[in-house]
C-alpha cells in the first residue's frame, strides 16, 4: 500500500507555522497543543486541538495535525475523519487546491478500517489526475478485486447454485464500485437463502447506487419487517422517517413472498377481511397489534440468536406492555444474567419462581437456588476431609466453617470470620530424636479477608487464635497467636466429576501458604491429576474416575516432611447427587531432604479421604 506516514513528520512541522491566520479564538488552545506536541503528551494536544477547532472549525492546518496527531496514539477511524472533513473544507473552496497527500493519507486509512470502495475511488482519482504513489496503490487495492471477481465467476460457470460464491462475488464487485454486477449476485443469493435477510440491506444499497430507489426500499422494507432484531433495525435506519406506503409494502412482498409480517402488513392496509381461519400474525391490523406480542417475540428471538443487548431492550418492552407475563419475567432473568448483571436477574428469577405455569416456575426456582449463594449478604460454608494414610499409619481430620461477608463497597474482597479443626487419632510418633507429632491438634478462629476467585485465583490472609486441645512437651501453652495467608489457583479442564459428564479430565490445584506457627513457615503444595471419568451409573448416579495423580509439595526451611515428590494411580468416587466424594490413591513417593528423616528416603502410601461440603 506504499508508506502511509510519509507525509507524518512534515505534517507535523508545517502544522506548526501554517496555520491560516488564526484569530484571538483559537489561538491560545492551538499554541497549547502544539505545545503538549512537542512534548509528546498527545492525549492534551488532542484535546487542545478539539478545543481550537470549537471555536475555528474551517481551519484545515489544525484540522489536519489534529488528524496525524490521532494516528499517533492510534486512533485509526477517527483520523481517517478529520482527513475526510480536511477535504470536504478544500472541496468547498474553489481557490484553495486540493492537498494530495491528505487525500493519499485518508485513502490508506479507508483501506486499513475496511473502507475499500472508498479507498479504491479516491486512490482512482489522484491516480487520473497524475499522482504516481496513487496509481500504484490503486493497482494494489484493485488487483485482488480483478481476480477475487474473476475466480468467483469460473467457480458460478462450474455451479450456478453455488451460494457462497453469489455472496462473495457480490462483495467483491460492491468494494470494487461495480453495482451492476453486486446487485445481480445478491439478487440471486437471495433468492438461494431467503432466511438471510441481511442479504436485503446489501441488496438495497446496490440498487440505490444504480438509481432503483423505489427497489431499494422494497428491500430494506422486506428486511426490516421479517429479518433479526439487528437486521430489523440496521434497515429501519435506511428507510425515510415516514412510514412506508401501501405501495411499498406490496413491492416488498412481492420481492419476499413468504415474509408472515408483510402478509400481515398488506392484508390489512387493503382492507381486506380476516380469513376464516387466519394465521395468528393476520389476526389484527398492525396498529392494534398488543405492543407486547412484537416486543415479546423479537425478545425471545434475539435471545435464541445471542444478541443480549436486543432481548433486554424487546423484554422491558414487553413487561412494559404486559407485566403479568411470566415467560417474559423468566428470559429477562437469564438476559441479565449473561449480562452479567446477577442481582437483577435474580429479581426478574424471583417473580418469575412464583408463576402458575409449573415449567416455568420450576426453571426460575432452580435459577434462582444456584444465583441467591454467591448474592446474598452473609454466606456460611462448611467443609470436611478426614484422611487415613498408611504412611503415617494415622487418620487426619481437617475442617473449617466459613461465613464471609459480601463487601458491596469493594466487591473484589470478602471479609470472614473462620473455625478451622486440624488433628489426628495417633497424635505421635517415636522417632531417633524424640517423639513427632503429626499434626497441629488445634481449632483456630480466625478473622481474615479473600479476594474473589479470579480465572480460579483466590488470595487470602487471617489473623486468629489457636485452642490447642493436647498439650505437648513441645507445645505447653492452651492458646496461641495464629497468623496465616497465601494464594490458592484451582483449574479443572475436560470431563469432571460432575453430573452427566464422561470422557478425559484434567485437574490442577495450587496452593502457597504462610503460617506463622511454623517459625513464620512458608509451604508449596502442587497436586496435579488426570484420567478419564466413566459415565455414571443409570440408577442411582453413581459416577466413578480413574486418574494418575503427580504431587509435590515443598517449604522455605527445607524441612525433610514438608518436601517430597510422589506419584501413582488412583480413584475418586461420588452420586450424582451427594456432597460426598471419595478418593483411593496408591502412591510412590520420595524425600527431597533427608538430613533428620528417621524414615527411608522413599515411601510407599495407601491414602484414602472423604470429601464433603455444602453451602448456606
Amino acid at each position: 500500500m506504499g508508506n502511509r506516514f510519509i507525509g507524518f513528520c512534515l505534517g507535523l512541522a508545517i502544522g506548526s507555522t501554517a496555520l491560516a491566520q488564526p484569530g484571538p479564538a483559537d489561538a491560545a488552545p492551538a499554541d497549547q497543543g502544539y505545545a503538549a506536541l512537542h512534548a509528546k503528551d498527545y492525549d492534551r494536544a488532542i484535546a487542545y486541538f478539539e478545543q481550537a477547532l470549537a471555536s475555528a472549525p474551517r481551519n484545515t492546518a489544525i484540522r489536519k495535525d489534529l488528524a496525524y496527531t490521532l494516528l499517533k496514539v492510534g486512533e485509526t477511524e477517527a483520523a481517517r475523519d478529520q482527513f475526510a472533513k480536511v477535504m470536504r473544507l478544500e472541496a468547498s473552496l474553489p481557490q484553495t487546491p486540493g492537498d494530495d497527500r491528505v487525500a493519499l493519507e485518508y485513502a490508506y486509512l479507508c483501506y486499513e478500517t475496511q473502507q475499500v470502495a472508498e479507498a479504491r475511488r479516491t486512490f482512482e482519482r489522484l491516480k487520473n489526475a497524475g499522482n504516481a504513489d496513487a496509481a500504484q496503490a490503486f493497482e494494489n487495492v484493485d488487483r485482488p478485486l480483478r481476480e477475487g471477481i474473476a475466480r468467483w465467476q469460473a467457480a458460478l460457470a462450474a455451479d450456478p447454485d453455488n451460494f457462497s460464491a453469489h455472496e462473495e462475488l457480490a462483495k467483491l464487485a460492491t468494494q470494487r464500485d461495480d453495482a451492476a454486477l453486486a446487485a445481480e449476485h445478491y439478487e440471486r443469493a437471495w433468492k438461494l437463502r431467503s432466511d438471510r435477510r441481511d442479504l436485503l440491506l446489501e441488496l438495497g444499497r446496490a440498487w440505490t447506487a444504480l438509481h432503483r430507489d423505489k427497489d431499494a426500499t422494497a428491500a430494506w422494507i422486506a428486511a426490516w419487517r421479517g429479518g433479526s432484531p439487528r437486521v430489523s433495525e440496521q434497515a429501519r435506519a435506511l428507510l425515510p422517517a415516514r412510514y412506508p406506503y401501501l405501495s411499498e409494502f406490496q413491492r416488498a412482498l412481492a420481492l419476499d413472498p413468504g415474509n408472515l409480517q408483510l402478509q400481515r402488513d398488506v392484508t390489512y392496509q387493503e382492507g381486506y377481511p380476516v380469513p376464516a381461519s387466519p394465521p395468528a400474525v393476520l389476526q389484527s391490523r398492525p396498529s392494534e397489534v398488543p405492543l407486547s406480542d412484537d416486543a415479546k417475540t423479537l425478545g425471545l428471538r434475539s435471545f435464541e440468536k445471542g444478541y443480549m443487548a436486543d432481548a433486554l431492550k424487546y423484554l422491558e418492552l414487553a413487561h412494559e406492555a404486559d407485566p403479568s407475563d411470566d415467560q417474559v419475567m423468566l428470559k429477562l432473568g437469564w438476559t441479565f444474567n449473561m449480562l452479567k448483571d446477577d442481582e437483577t436477574a435474580l429479581r426478574w428469577f424471583d417473580l418469575a419462581r412464583r408463576s402458575s405455569d409449573p415449567s416455568v416456575a420450576a426453571e426460575a426456582s432452580k435459577a434462582y437456588r444456584n444465583l441467591a449463594p454467591d448474592l446474598e449478604l452473609f454466606r456460611t460454608t462448611f467443609w470436611m476431609y478426614p484422611l487415613y494414610s498408611s504412611r503415617w499409619q494415622d487418620l487426619f481430620g481437617y475442617a473449617q466453617v466459613k461465613t464471609e461477608m459480601r463487601w458491596r463497597a469493594v466487591p473484589f474482597i470478602r471479609p470472614y470470620l473462620s473455625l478451622r479443626f486440624l488433628g489426628d487419632v495417633r497424635g505421635e510418633v517415636n522417632a531417633q530424636f524424640g517423639p513427632q507429632y503429626l499434626s497441629e491438634r488445634s481449632a483456630i478462629l480466625a478473622a481474615g479477608l479473600d479476594t474473589h476467585p479470579w480465572h480460579g485465583l483466590v488470595g487470602w490472609f487471617e489473623s486468629g487464635e489457636a485452642l490447642v486441645y493436647l498439650e505437648s512437651p513441645t507445645i505447653r501453652r492452651r492458646f496461641m497467636p495464629d497468623y496465616r495467608g497465601g494464594v490458592s489457583y484451582a483449574k479443572g479442564f475436560g470431563n469432571l466429576l460432575t453430573k452427566g459428564s464422561h470422557g478425559l479430565f484434567a485437574e490442577a490445584n495450587i496452593d502457597g501458604i504462610f503460617v506463622s506457627r511454623f517459625n513464620d513457615d512458608s509451604l508449596l503444595y502442587l497436586q496435579n491429576r488426570a484420567g478419564y471419568t466413566l459415565r455414571s451409573a443409570e440408577t442411582g448416579g453413581f459416577h466413578a474416575q480413574f486418574l494418575w495423580n503427580a504431587n509435590m509439595t515443598a517449604d522455605a526451611q527445607r524441612q525433610y516432611w514438608a518436601n517430597y515428590v510422589e506419584t501413582g494411580p488412583g480413584a475418586r468416587f461420588r452420586f450424582d447427587n451427594s456432597p460426598v466424594t471419595l478418593s483411593i490413591s496408591l502412591l510412590r513417593g520420595a524425600y527431597l531432604f533427608n538430613e533428620y528423616n528417621p524414615r527411608r528416603p522413599n515411601y510407599t502410601e495407601v491414602r484414602v479421604g472423604v470429601w464433603y461440603a455444602f453451602t448456606r
